[in-house]
């Protein structure tokens, strides 16, 4: 027996009988009236009698079978024999593209939205498997689509649907999880065409079943387009939602080293940031910390506010040198991934750093190193080192985190390049002005127009007069991370800065549109005392000033001269490659000096701990290194790369891998929503707990469209049936011309 596709709207098959009740009532409204000229009429129908009653029987018929005929195609009717496959279709190809990002482990109520995620997969099946026609099955994963440094690999490639495929499904389900990537959509999609190619010989199905996230789906132009193409080639597309609604989750989204010197010994300030996706306040937050496996006191949040993101800072102190591993962990949520951030941390032994003097004395550099280095107990782990100018020409300069220049009247060109070339790479500068630069000089070599490593323009030396009436304090600072410790009551020392003279500059300069330059302190006077820019990768910070108590007394028993260069190395040092954060799914490059290691390298992840741990070998690269690449970063964690060097020796390196924060922001679209996004696109949408309600209904052959053209033939033939039966009457005109011809 057939299904329908409508089934009340087979009711509408009484409507068949409407010509047989509108014959009835004409006859009711006939009278007899006898007359002469009819009598003999009637002796010459009885002749053809019964043709004229057969003809005017077959088109009453006719008439109601093609009424019939178009309420059965309007309810679509569905056959399930092998007669179905001659008009159904012929074969089916179900596309199956499922979100495994990690906001699909959202739990709520004994599930979550991959469980309802499988569950809609586990019915597309069962459905394919009742159908008598020919069915195909390919199950991708967003996760497994477009992945960087690796082919797409479905679950499922164009599977035959048989007998025993539901168990076979049921077993891949069952071995697939929410993973730990944030992969969207649009890669499964772009996918499609190039694992199937074109579709001109089977019927396909795309279902995109996800959780709509507002993130993916909010600008979701490309994802539209993407959709539209498919349904231009004739593909039907069901999207299927696994969630109904958002829930609120907290996510730690960073875990980084604050500006600070890094050495072995000395503290360092790491912070910590949680953001609140949620739509209430969370308050009273901890959050757990591990220092190379052991536990230290954790952090509290006393106040996290709704949609808003909050930093926390706490000091970590390792006594040797090497990478060291912070751990940050929140309580369970409904989403566990983002729960979790891991940070690697390299302490060196010290802290090198150049100091160029131009004096003879070096008398700039003597505070700078004793302001950099102050000796016990106040271990810095900086070790400065100073230098005449001629120095810069002659040794490489990367092995140095920052570089001062102090009182230096005049540079070798090679020496200026050898700078630039430092600073673009990412190194820090800091320039103290003195009596022995000369501003013609300083500007023809470092400023250059506004295109070499000085912020700004020198015009020449100038006075700064002591205020006697108002005491104003001579130095202005802004809220510079320099100058931050000293905000508020903590500027005191700063008002005992006296400075008496400086190097001024143009009155008419103004940082440039675009520049980066900017000034961070000013004089009483308003002229500036520091300007910074960044250069490249690096930063530059001149002060107009000397470094030595010459023409200020800043230097001298002042413990915020101290304080400040402190900062200023801090702010100025290079951030070591090696705290760098990988996000899940992007491969780990290890790129290594030639001749110094051997190319085999092996990795270690998260999940194997050393056991099967995969083997890379190094590749060469343009530069001349050699380049290994581990693809396989599937979850957040610790990763380490074990090297041989050419003599045997071994060593390790450690990699950080985390989850994209983002992710966990678990705001939904609604279905309407998603309609004004995909305007114009034709698709199908349901809820993952509303998907199969029609249970048999795609479990048949529709025959709705054959029927549509059954009825076009029908209606023909109705057509010429009628005319038969009506009397038409000779041309009069024609008969009357063929007479007189």
């Amino acid at each position: 027996m057939p299904s329908f596709l409508y089934p009340p709207l087979v009711w509408g098959l009484l409507l068949a009988g409407l010509p047989v009740l509108i014959h009835l009532i004409n006859m009711m409204r006939h009278r007899r009236v006898r007359w002469a000229a009819m009598e003999f009429l009637l002796v010459s129908q009885k002749k053809n009698r019964t043709w004229v009653l057969l003809k005017q029987l077959l088109l009453l018929l006719l008439r109601a079978a093609a009424i019939a005929t178009l309420v059965l195609a309007v309810a679509q009717p569905l056959v399930r024999n092998e007669l179905g496959i001659l008009f159904g279709g012929s074969r089916t190809h179900h596309v199956v593209l499922l979100d495994d990002s990690f906001s699909m482990s959202d739990r709520w109520a004994g599930t979550s939205a991959m469980d309802e995620a499988k569950s809609v997969v586990q019915r597309i099946g069962a459905m394919a498997q009742e159908r008598i026609e020919p069915q195909r099955f390919t199950l991708l994963r967003f996760s497994q689509a477009g992945r960087v440094g690796r082919d797409t690999q479905p679950d499922m490639l164009e599977e035959t649907v048989d007998s025993e495929f539901t168990d076979l499904l049921a077993a891949k389900l069952h071995a697939i999880a929410a993973s730990q990537s944030a992969a969207g959509p649009g890669e499964a999609i772009h996918s499609i065409d190039q694992l199937l190619g074109e579709s001109d010989d089977e019927n396909r199905i795309v279902y995109l079943i996800s959780d709509f996230r507002a993130r993916q789906w909010d600008q979701a132009d490309d994802l539209r387009n993407q959709l539209a193409a498919l349904a231009a080639k004739g593909v039907a597309l069901h999207l299927v939602n696994c969630v109904d609604r958002a829930q609120p989750n907290l996510a730690l989204t960073n875990l980084a080293a604050a500006s600070g010197t890094r050495a072995a010994g000395v503290p360092l300030v790491m912070e910590v940031t949680v953001e609140n996706f949620g739509d209430a306040p969370a308050r009273d937050v901890p959050v757990i910390l591990e220092e190379d496996g052991h536990a230290r006191p954790a952090v509290k949040f006393e106040s996290l506010p709704p949609r808003r993101a909050v930093t926390e800072r706490f000091l970590v102190r390792f006594p040797t040198a090497g990478q060291h591993q912070i751990i940050a962990r929140l309580d369970s949520d409904v989403v566990a991934a983002d729960n979790y951030r891991f940070g690697i941390v390299d302490f060196p032994v010290d802290v090198p750093v150049l100091i160029v003097d131009g004096s003879l004395e070096a008398q700039d550099a003597r505070f700078l190193s004793a302001a950099l280095a102050p000796g016990a107990p106040a271990q810095t782990g900086i070790s400065p080192r100073i230098e005449t100018p001629r120095y810069l020409s002659l040794n490489p300069l990367d092995a140095y985190q920052v570089i001062y220049l102090a009182n230096v009247d005049r540079l070798d060109e090679s020496a200026v390049e050898a700078l630039e070339q430092y600073v673009k790479a990412g190194g820090g500068l800091a320039v103290f002005l003195g009596p022995r630069c000369r501003a013609t000089i300083v500007n023809e070599q470092l400023y250059r127009d506004g295109k070499g490593l000085l912020p700004m323009p020198l015009s020449a030396p100038a006075e700064l007069l002591v205020d006697r009436v108002e005491k104003t304090p001579d130095l202005d600072v802004t809220d510079h991370p320099m100058f931050r410790v000293f905000a508020g009551q903590r500027n005191t020392f700063l008002s005992m800065v006296n400075v008496s003279r400086y190097f001024a500059v143009p009155d008419d300069w103004r940082p440039a549109p675009g520049s980066t330059a900017r000034v961070i302190a000013r004089l009483r006077n308003g002229a500036p005392l520091a300007v910074e820019q960044a250069f490249g990768e690096g930063r530059v910070i001149a002060v107009t000033t000397t470094a030595a108590p010459v023409w200020n007394n800043w230097a001298t028993n002042n413990p915020s001269f101290v304080v400040a260069i402190q900062e200023m190395q801090a702010y100025l040092a290079r951030r070591p490659a090696a705290t760098k954060t990988h996000l899940v799914g992007e491969p780990l490059g290890l790129q290594l000096p030639p001749g110094k290691y051997e190319p085999k390298v092996r990795f270690t992840t998260p999940e194997d701990d050393g056991l099967g741990s995969p083997s890379v070998d190094a590749v060469p690269s343009p530069d001349g290194s050699l380049v290994a690449s581990l693809a396989q970063t599937d979850t957040s964690g610790v990763y380490r790369a074990q090297l041989t060097a050419t003599d045997g020796t071994s060593e390790v390196r450690q990699y950080a891998v985390n989850v994209d924060p983002l992710e966990g922001d678990l705001a939904a679209i609604s279905g309407e929503q998603l309609a004004s996004r995909l305007e114009g696109v034709p698709y199908d949408y349901r809820q993952a707990a509303a998907f199969g309600d029609e249970g048999p209904q795609q479990a048949g052959y529709n025959l709705g469209t054959a029927l549509l053209y059954v009825l076009v033939g029908m209606l023909l033939v109705e057509q010429i049936l009628a005319w038969s039966c009506t009397y038409h009457p000779p041309n009069r005109a024609k008969t009357a011309g063929g007479g007189a011809a």
